[in-house]
């Protein structure tokens, strides 16, 4: 195994909250890190890189024009669409992911959404000083919902939607499916169509791929075919949701609520429209993927595909 590689993570702090361990990955070469990486600092950062470690920087052909030493881009993370993958299968350069490392971690997000908005537990949770104001032992001026009972839509029943299930089936749920092209069922699990799949759920949660036919899958129409105690949970992709779309209808109470993980833009303006305070709405900055475990789980599965790269063997290639 060839270790003297120039290895060039070029936004480590999408990653590293000082808590992570990169040795496994200084054993493989001289590792060089930056905090991030703006556009115009890329080629000059990747120059004379042999391996090139990137969780959301992008690297477009011409990067890779002017680093002629660049025989791998390693993605630090699932998703690829950061990198011009033609542009480096034409130059003979090799591009690998990591998958299935933050599954955990998203389902539990998934939840800790769902809870909060059938609960309330947020809102109750921010006003202390009325529970000692109140007159008997308890309160109940926001609502509370029991998850038993109900039934969860899922748009994408892959690994993340089908633990998601799983999950929903141990609180008493019914789990049920958005029906694609040709297939019926996922395991014993139903699937429908648009139109019925909206109307039924009491919770829609989003864990498919962005494609061109899901792209804008939640809009006006969608929306408007819901119940008008559903809630919306997005971890997948923002661009998943019209987000004008969705505004309009928790403020109108087409629908009960929404948990967003994800926006269209990442970091959002601050003047974002979903970034309003409502009472029905929660947005965390995309940390559903984020905890200890997953990322260790990430840089354990970037080292090990460094060394299968080193060692001349193929693993989690992409290209």
């Amino acid at each position: 195994m060839n270790t003297s590689s120039k290895i060039v993570f070029l936004d480590r702090d999408t990653t590293d909250a000082n808590d992570i361990d990169f040795s496994e990955i200084e054993a493989l070469g001289e590792l060089v890190t930056y905090p991030i990486t703006s556009p115009a600092e890329v080629i000059e950062r990747i120059a004379d890189a042999e391996i090139v470690m990137t969780n959301k920087v992008v690297i477009s052909g011409e990067a890779m024009d002017a680093a002629p030493n660049l025989k791998l881009i390693q993605v630090v993370a699932t998703g690829v669409n950061n990198v011009d993958l033609e542009g480096a299968k034409s130059r003979g350069i090799a591009v690998c992911n990591v998958s299935g490392y933050s599954t955990s971690g998203v389902v539990q997000h998934t939840f800790t959404l769902i809870l909060n908005l059938m609960t309330n537990v947020h809102r109750f949770a921010a006003e202390p000083e009325k529970w000692a104001a109140s007159p008997h032992f308890t309160r109940l001026d926001f609502p509370v919902s029991n998850l038993a009972g109900k039934t969860l839509g899922i748009a994408g029943l892959g690994s993340i939607g089908s633990a998601v299930a799983d999950v929903a089936e141990a609180f008493g749920m019914r789990a049920i499916g958005l029906a694609r092209e040709g297939a019926s069922s996922s395991g014993n699990r139903t699937r429908l169509e648009k139109s019925n799949f909206f109307a039924e759920a009491d919770v829609v949660s989003l864990h498919c791929p962005l494609t061109d036919d899901t792209l804008h899958l939640i809009d006006s129409e969608t929306l408007s075919q819901m119940k008008n105690s559903a809630i919306l949970i997005n971890t997948g992709r923002g661009d998943l949701v019209n987000e004008p779309d969705l505004l309009a209808a928790l403020k109108s109470g087409v629908i009960a609520g929404a948990g967003l993980d994800v926006l269209s833009a990442e970091p959002p303006a601050a003047d974002h429209p979903l970034l309003e305070r409502l009472p029905n709405l929660l947005v965390t900055p995309h940390t559903a993927w984020s905890s200890i475990e997953s990322r260790i789980r990430l840089i354990d599965g970037v080292a090990s595909n460094l060394r299968a790269f080193l060692n001349g063997e193929q693993e989690s290639r992409v290209v």
